[in-house]
């Protein structure tokens, strides 16, 4: 999450993509260069450990644009791959999607 949140701070896109799961994966994404991200606060984290194969992570992502303050608040659902020889046998967790919380 934290890697995710950094990646739209600083607008890398490729990265972005990588880290979402094939499964719900866009096939392109555009990213508004006047959103500026400044702070990740985590309120929740839910399985995610060493034997579990999915997780979620309960956030508030807080950001300034030109018309003021903006708070994405989302409750997000990753699921770990497959070690990938590329990822030197290191399995990845990957964004599938997230419900917006009021």
């Amino acid at each position: 999450m934290r890697s995710r949140f950094s990646a739209f701070a600083l607008g890398l896109r490729d990265f972005l993509l990588a880290s979402w799961h094939p499964s719900t994966r866009p096939g392109s994404l555009e990213l508004d260069p006047e959103v500026e991200w400044r702070r990740l606060l985590i309120q929740d984290a839910t399985a995610g450990g060493a034997r579990d194969r999915e997780g979620y992570v309960t956030f508030t992502a807080v950001a300034r644009s030109p018309a003021g303050r903006v708070e994405q608040r989302e409750r997000s659902r990753f699921l770990r791959d497959a070690a990938e020889p590329a990822d030197r046998g290191t399995p990845r967790w990957r964004y599938v999607d997230g419900a917006a919380l009021g």
